[in-house]
């Protein structure tokens, strides 16, 4: 099977909570062949953590289902996907507002999308009622080299 990325790994696992440490390390592991800074990484397993949790905690409530991981790499950037096949999301808008819970009860900051959006360049959530979410994101390593490079083939000071 020929693929456009130059790497790609999937990963399926049971929603427990405790698989979300897994889903960060392997992620984490698999984009370090792109050779991110540290905070770079810091921030791929962050949103990893938060995509995966919302999985457990609001895709699947009270049952257990299955979580999906995909994992692209092309060039300098990463595609990840995380996908389940729970209840879906009701209002996408109003899931992304930050501080917005559909459950207060559980201490939940409301803040998941938010920092999702903010730690990678780009996000897609795609939903449907009673079928599932999926949630696609991507980020580009070593940016702030690629604009410094830039910067001094053509003479500009940052």
């Amino acid at each position: 099977m020929k693929s456009i990325y130059d790497n790609e790994m999937k990963l399926e696992f049971i929603s427990k909570s405790n698989n979300e440490a897994f889903a960060r390390i392997a992620v984490a592991a698999f984009v370090s062949q792109l050779d991110p800074t540290i905070e770079e990484l810091a921030d791929i397993k962050t949103v990893v953590s938060e995509a995966v949790t919302n999985s457990i905690i609001h895709g699947y409530e009270d049952r257990e289902g299955i979580i999906k991981v995909q994992c692209k790499l092309f060039g300098n950037s990463v595609i990840i996907e995380i996908s389940d096949s729970g209840k879906g999301i009701e209002d996408i808008e109003l899931a992304k507002e930050p501080l917005y819970t559909s459950k207060p009860g559980l201490e939940r900051s409301g803040m998941g999308f938010t920092i999702m959006e903010s730690f990678m360049d780009d996000v897609k959530i795609e939903s449907v009622l009673d079928i599932g979410t999926k949630i696609t994101m991507k980020k580009i390593i070593n940016k702030r080299e690629e604009i410094e490079e830039i910067c001094e083939q053509n003479n500009i000071s940052i």
